[in-house]
């Protein structure tokens, strides 16, 4: 997967791309993309709490990649969007799941050794879908590409707001 800064100014492009069309996405709402583009990465937390951790902590079966699903990550939206002001709710319902999407996408898009992207369009499909193979989990790709859209994108919001 493209690394986590990448995932970061993914959804930095395209809350910023958004915030042109919608006037009132500001970039408090930008850096809401930017969170949910955060949200299927939650799952790394099993380098510090191991899946058998909680497995014996629990007494059942558990796996912390299912927050790197479809299904787990729309439960951890549901919970940050409970986390906000009612008014906000809708909105913030909307600037997670596109940055989770973005993510869930970036991750499908990668080179594998199978063909197949791992299985994180759970409960879509329950298995790994071919992947078209654009880049390796290595490249640094996607960060370059991004980050250069980015820096226009930046520019050009910039430009628009010193003209209003």
């Amino acid at each position: 997967m493209p690394d986590l800064f990448a995932h970061a100014v993914i959804g930095y492009c395209l809350g910023t791309a958004l915030s042109f069309r919608y006037d009132w996405l500001t970039p408090t709402y930008v850096t809401v993309v930017m969170a949910g583009a955060f949200v299927p990465d939650v799952a790394k937390i099993f380098l510090l709490v191991p899946d058998a951790v909680v497995s014996d902590a629990l007494g059942l079966p558990f796996s912390w990649f299912a927050l790197h699903t479809v299904g787990g990550s729309a439960v951890a939206v549901l919970i940050g969007v409970v986390l906000v002001a009612g008014e906000e709710r809708r909105r913030v319902l909307g600037l997670l799941s596109l940055g989770t999407a973005s993510h869930l996408v970036a991750d499908a898009l990668l080179l594998t050794a199978t063909g197949y992207s791992k299985p994180m369009w759970w409960p879509v499909a329950h298995v790994g879908l071919p992947s078209p193979g654009l880049y390796l989990s290595s490249e640094p790709t996607p960060l370059f590409v991004a980050s250069a859209v980015a820096v226009v994108l930046w520019a050009l919001r910039r430009r628009r707001a010193k003209a209003e």
